[in-house]
């Protein structure tokens, strides 16, 4: 096991370069990845880095000229043998060659495409334009740089002894966690702490405790590289980013009501049991659920991402009793703002009802909360996501109007489209 505190001290991170391959990246990338590939190779994407949190200063915290070595580091990276070779021969969601040979010749000659950065005050612009397929590819590198880069602009001053108590006591952290978490029967908890780690060598450290901790309770990570590494599954099926997308390629109205589900119907070409998983948020859960065709409720289940997850939780259970669906046999997968006291009060909510299954981020890989002074460790809400395609712009509503994104008009286009009425705005944390 890596000793992280001396790694930093003796190297300043000069041998640990922030994303080491390009399958440093979530799972679900990859699928939708591969999705594009097949239905929209064509469309041309932006992507922008958003930063929710406006009171971290990144361009103040991070040197320009580092983070440019960063993302042209990225733009280095290729696909070795040995990793093409796991892409290709092994097992997915008890589904052998999940990516087919088109794509992953493909996926093996990619580079990444340039990128713009520029500074605005005392945050970074950095977008990335080009065809969806490729640009797609970026997202999650460009969140796990500047995070890191961030976490590395804090802990640069500090004594040997000063780090080593720092990660001594964030690992004693996530061991009570893990402790207070195996104690739940019947518990299935995953790693999706990709996008806003501490660092890689952090997100791998808390995999293997997870591993230790919880065993055949915790079902794997979205780290495509620590799967391949640690031998363990790869998690992940689908994001926003595919309706939002599809949305903003309709022609008029009525193709704009359409397009969650046609994202879902291109999917179900592709893919059965466990990656058949609705992600019913993004524009309204209530209404997409209202309005879903019958052949949606006999999916898999739901991932809950955004709003009251207990709430969005009843609401499918309700929608599959009125399909005539038993809720018992469906999935619930939880993956927002997930910490043990939530995790635990979600099970003993829905334990029995559903099949329950939870996908834990931030509060996993980046919980240095009041580690140091001014708790300037602490995490913060980044995204990287697409705003336009094919010069048309997106937009986002969520469950949480917090998190919706885009132009007003647009917004406000798409809240009568999707008959979103009232809804409760809740804090942002990660």
């Amino acid at each position: 096991m890596v000793d992280i505190a001396t790694r930093v001290w003796n190297h300043k991170w000069k041998i640990d370069p922030i994303v080491r391959s390009l399958l440093d990246n979530d799972f679900y990338k990859l699928l939708m990845c591969q999705s594009v590939f097949r239905n929209h190779p064509d469309t041309r994407v932006t992507f922008s880095l958003i930063n929710r949190t406006k009171d971290v200063p990144l361009a103040r915290l991070i040197d320009e000229g580092e983070l440019r070595e960063q993302l042209d580091h990225i733009r280095s990276l290729s696909l070795t043998r040995g990793e093409s070779t796991w892409l290709r021969g092994n097992t997915f969601y008890g589904k052998r060659q999940m990516f087919r040979s088109d794509f992953m010749e493909w996926f093996e000659n990619l580079r990444l495409p340039p990128y713009t950065l520029e500074r605005r005050g005392d945050q970074y612009e950095l977008t990335f334009e080009g065809s969806w397929p490729e640009v797609t590819m970026w997202e999650i590198p460009a969140l796990a740089v500047l995070m890191e880069l961030r976490g590395r602009a804090v802990i640069a001053d500090m004594g040997r002894f000063e780090l080593e108590v720092l990660y001594a006591r964030a690992m004693t952290r996530v061991w009570e966690k893990v402790e207070v978490l195996r104690d739940l029967p019947d518990l299935l908890i995953a790693d999706f702490g990709t996008r806003r780690r501490h660092s890689f060598l952090w997100q791998d450290w808390c995999v293997q405790a997870m591993m230790e901790g919880l065993g055949p309770k915790f079902t794997g990570t979205s780290n495509c590289l620590i799967a391949m590494r640690r031998d363990i599954e790869a998690i992940g099926t689908n994001a926003h980013e595919l309706p939002m997308v599809y949305s903003a390629l309709a022609e008029d109205d009525r193709a704009l009501a359409t397009a969650p589900y046609s994202v879902l119907a291109d999917w179900q070409e592709e893919h059965e049991g466990n990656l058949r998983m609705i992600l019913p948020d993004t524009y309204g859960t209530a209404g997409f659920l209202e309005r879903a065709p019958d052949w949606l409720a006999g999916w898999t289940g739901i991932r809950v991402d955004s709003g009251d997850p207990a709430t969005g939780a009843e609401t499918a259970i309700r929608w599959w009793k009125e399909r005539g669906e038993d809720p018992r046999e469906k999935l619930v997968i939880f993956s927002d703002g997930l910490d043990v006291d939530k995790i635990k009060a979600l099970h003993q909510q829905f334990h029995g009802r559903v099949r329950v299954s939870f996908g834990w981020g931030t509060l996993l890989t980046n919980d240095f909360r009041g580690l140091v002074p001014g708790d300037r460790l602490a995490p913060f809400s980044l995204v990287c996501k697409a705003i336009e395609a094919d010069g048309r712009p997106t937009v986002k509503l969520s469950d949480n109007p917090n998190k919706a994104m885009g132009p007003e008009a647009e917004i406000a286009r798409y809240k009568r489209i999707f008959d979103v009425g009232a809804q409760e705005r809740m804090d942002v944390l990660v």
